[in-house]
């Protein structure tokens, strides 16, 4: 895999992206333009990605599409700024960079390979279950305003909550890794591997 050329792409790429989604207060035309300027863009970088081969070239695709996805999700979340379209934004960068980390497994192979997808889908796991949570605890603190003291700690009771909700989620992904990772072993070095993961994580 060609590391450098794909670092200097995808900060180009970067670059580029990014200059469609800071303007604030845009207008509609303003919006088309931007939302033709990412589709540009991305036309241009997917051409870049054919002098790649083989999986270097899936990733080079992967990262180069999920810009765009992420580009035109925060484009969106600028041009109508509500909880929703910020939340998909967030949902648009897990995808992408599990997309990207998916691709970067297939150059593994047996158990590394494994461990691999299972830290992807946990990191993909961590980022969709803190945006929900943000969505949550935006939502129970706008309930909230500037009502009565009992209407905040109603909100906050809910933060909580979210925040709870999130972890557990995330540490479901985590012991999913660590699961994959006993699978190295075999005989009592895994059993005692898996007895401690679990003990780790909380599970009976």
């Amino acid at each position: 895999m060609k590391t450098i050329t794909l670092t200097a792409l995808a900060a180009a790429l970067g670059l580029a992206f990014s200059t469609a989604t800071v303007a604030a207060n845009m207008t509609k035309a303003e919006h088309t333009a931007a939302k033709a300027s990412i589709k540009d863009e991305y036309k241009t970088a997917k051409k870049a990605c054919d002098a790649q081969k083989d999986n270097a070239k899936d990733i080079c695709m992967a990262e180069v599409k999920g810009k765009e996805d992420v580009a035109l999700a925060e484009l969106t979340a600028t041009y109508e700024p509500t909880r929703q379209h910020r939340y998909e934004a967030r949902l648009a960068r897990a995808r992408a960079d599990y997309a990207v980390a998916r691709e970067r497994c297939d150059d593994l192979a047996g158990n590394a390979k494994d461990v691999c997808v299972k830290e992807a889908q946990s990191a993909e796991t961590t980022a969709k279950a803190d945006a929900r949570a943000q969505r949550k605890i935006a939502e129970a603190n706008k309930s909230a305003g500037t009502a009565s003291a009992k209407a905040q700690d109603k909100a906050n009771k809910k933060a909580v909550a979210a925040r709870e909700e999130a972890s557990e989620e995330k540490n479901e992904g985590r012991y999913a890794v660590a699961k994959e990772k006993c699978d190295a072993l075999s005989g009592e070095p895994k059993e005692t591997c898996l007895k401690d993961a679990k003990a780790h994580y909380g599970k009976s």
